[in-house]
């Protein structure tokens, strides 16, 4: 049996800073909001307030995520805790789900009885919204860089990203408010912030419940990778192929190959840089087998009780 551990990947950026900043940028800012929400009586700003307030706590629990997988492996946790990243990416789907999920509800019963008062507020609720857009804005852009190779990181961003444009929202809403004495546009607003937070979060709630279930990372397609592998010099089989992320940025392969090729050092090379270099596969572990041994080994289809 050969172990092909790819250990000299990259190392994930550092968003210490970015996290830290985020923190305390939205938490002075959720402080804000709610204020001049409870002054006013606004749905719109206390809810932009909650829903700031659930992205403060989702920027805790990533930066927790992203800490954790610096904590070495030992004894009992052998792949370290690098799947702390899924967790919290999960959690920070569920949270934004249910927060907005109360939000519609509170929305709906005031679009039933509108609140008065609101449009001599309407100039109120622009500034304070207006200055959600540049904390938003300025926070997402922090994180824009790791978006696309980790969900973790792709979490903090969208979640500021969707805030810079709801707090667009309740700007128009207090404009229009203001010019046209529209009431029933304050909750009508926080009910688009429901549908627009809910949209960008879905994707991310189903990639990572996947990701839990030991699911293959969506950037992998395992059929080119057994493809891949069966086309290796001196490859003639491959069996029991298994593909998941240890954690967001992290994807572990294991997989028996069937081979009669004398160099197996050159083989667990040249497979490591192929899956490395198509696949951003980057912990790699091989059984390579001989024919004779191939058709008795338990895992092979047809041998034992498992199958692929």
């Amino acid at each position: 049996m050969s172990d092909a551990h790819h250990q000299h990947h990259h190392a994930p950026a550092n968003f210490n800073r970015a996290f830290g900043l985020g923190i305390l940028l939205n938490t002075g800012f959720v402080a804000i909001e709610a204020f001049y929400g409870w002054q006013i009586n606004s749905l719109a700003l206390l809810a932009d307030a909650g829903h700031n307030l659930s992205d403060v706590a989702g920027l805790v629990l990533a930066w927790a995520g992203a800490l954790a997988v610096k904590i070495a492996a030992n004894e009992r946790h052998t792949y370290g805790f690098k799947r702390a990243t899924i967790l919290a990416a999960f959690a920070n789907a569920l949270l934004l789900l249910l927060a907005m999920g109360g939000l519609a509800w509170e929305a709906v019963g005031r679009l039933s009885a509108p609140q008065a008062g609101l449009q001599a507020q309407g100039v109120t609720i622009m500034v304070v919204a207006g200055l959600g857009i540049v904390v938003n804005a300025a926070t997402a852009g922090l994180f824009m860089r790791g978006s696309q190779d980790d969900l973790n990181i792709r979490a903090a961003f969208l979640h500021m990203a969707a805030d810079a444009l709801v707090s667009a929202g309740v700007v128009l809403a207090g404009a229009l408010t203001l010019w046209l004495g529209w009431v029933w546009l304050d909750p009508v607003v926080s009910l688009l912030i429901a549908a627009v937070i809910l949209w960008s979060t879905w994707d991310l709630f189903k990639q990572s419940l996947h990701l839990l279930f030991d699911g293959v990372p969506a950037s992998v397609d395992v059929p080119a990778v057994r493809t891949l592998l069966a086309g290796l010099p001196g490859v003639t089989g491959v069996h029991d192929l298994h593909v998941w992320a240890m954690g967001t940025s992290h994807i572990a392969l294991t997989a028996h190959l069937v081979t009669d090729s004398g160099d197996s050092a050159a083989l667990l090379r040249t497979a490591e840089q192929e899956l490395h270099e198509h696949f951003e596969i980057r912990h790699v572990t091989l059984q390579l087998e001989t024919p004779a041994y191939a058709q008795v080994c338990a895992l092979r289809p047809g041998n034992g009780c498992q199958k692929e």
